[in-house]
């Protein structure tokens, strides 16, 4: 395909994901953000194997490693401690052919930030894109894409005559960062678990991890952060040694709450040449642990199909074919475990981490061939 001038919207890792990966075809690249700088969603990312083989592809991966961390293993435990299923990320790392990083989410967009500029391509902060400004970047855009998010995309509300909004899934995830003395935490991801309750511990380093408490409550955007914290000693005030250590440690200024939402499936994610990526596309729970790689799944699919054929209809059309099942799998399978967890809908042990290696390596990596 000839170089297309290219109007992304939205600075986050689906947007500078794609931005660096269509500059580094050739293409003209102008990325906006209506946040006034870089601003991060959630404390920490893990970026499982499909998402370290594009950040392979970008020339990222040493990069991201050095930042995080390389766990080797996932554990379930119970409130108490007492450990139920685990699952051997080394032996899914080597199946996969790539590793599974952690990294603290400020560090993913500081280096896919620093990654940019290198390329000379700057982010437009503080630009509001609004539903009437889509039709003129169109006209003025060979390509406009669309990587504005899950709750308030002005793009995907371009693409339909009705509202696709998202939807509430009755729990919430309070969020933050624990740093400790050297060489304290474990090398393995922590998920502990209660009916209707979850906190989970993801180690970065051996002196500092990201963490997550969550349960099933209504929308409450009232409370202040330093309450959340609070309730969160309270809730899991009985729980393991790991968590009360984990809570003891906390970051006050890192701890936010998110009331989750997720979209259902959307039956096209272009139109002309417009088109959505990412949570604008395709939002899934936490629960699914793809939310990122899929993002980043998207931008290197989508600009390999466009080094790969000449139509643009042609690509778009290509790329929702080739992605759509790929993320609807991890929609479903974020919703089914959140119903165990939180609604006492199934096994609540059920989790990849009792599914077999060999499989879980093959559904992440399933279409991707550099």
């Amino acid at each position: 395909m000839e170089k297309k001038r290219i109007a992304i919207i939205g600075a986050g890792v689906a947007g500078m994901a794609m931005a660096l990966l269509a500059k580094k075809q050739g293409h003209e690249v102008q990325l906006f953000e209506r946040a006034a700088a870089h601003t991060v969603m959630g404390a920490g990312v893990t970026l499982w194997p499909n998402a370290m083989f594009v950040m392979q592809q970008m020339g990222l991966a040493q990069q991201i490693t050095r930042a995080g961390g390389t766990p080797d293993s996932v554990c379930q435990y119970d409130r108490s401690g007492n450990r139920h299923n685990a699952l051997d990320i080394d032996q899914l790392n080597g199946l996969s052919g790539y590793a599974t990083v952690t990294i603290l989410r400020r560090d993913l967009i500081r280096i896919l930030g620093e990654a940019l500029r290198a390329q000379g391509v700057t982010v437009q902060f503080a630009t509001t894109i609004a539903l009437r400004d889509i039709d003129r970047l169109r006209q003025t855009f060979d390509l406009v894409i669309g990587a504005d998010g899950r709750m308030h995309s002005v793009v995907r509300q371009a693409l339909f005559a009705s509202p696709r909004l998202p939807c509430y899934q009755g729990f919430i995830n309070v969020m933050g960062i624990s740093k400790f003395r050297a060489n304290t935490l474990s090398n393995i991801i922590g998920d502990f678990r209660y009916p209707g309750e979850r906190f989970g511990i993801v180690p970065v380093k051996p002196d500092m991890c990201f963490w997550a408490g969550a349960w099933r409550t209504p929308i409450d955007k009232s409370r202040p952060p330093s309450a959340w914290l609070s309730e969160l000693k309270q809730r899991f005030g009985g729980w393991a040694a790991p968590v009360q250590s984990v809570l003891k440690h906390a970051e006050p200024e890192s701890v936010r709450p998110v009331f989750v939402h997720d979209l259902d499936p959307l039956p096209y994610w272009h139109k002309d040449n417009v088109v959505v990526i990412g949570d604008a596309a395709h939002a899934a729970l936490p629960t699914s642990g793809q939310g990122a790689c899929q993002a980043l799944e998207d931008a290197w699919q989508l600009v390999s199909l466009m080094s790969h054929q000449e139509e643009l209809s042609a690509v778009l059309s290509a790329f929702y074919r080739l992605r759509v099942e790929k993320t609807t799998m991890a929609l479903h399978a974020g919703r089914q475990l959140a119903q165990q967890l939180f609604f006492g809908q199934g096994d609540m042990s059920a989790s990849q981490s009792g599914v077999s290696v060999a499989l879980l390596s093959q559904l992440w990596m399933q279409g991707l061939s550099a």
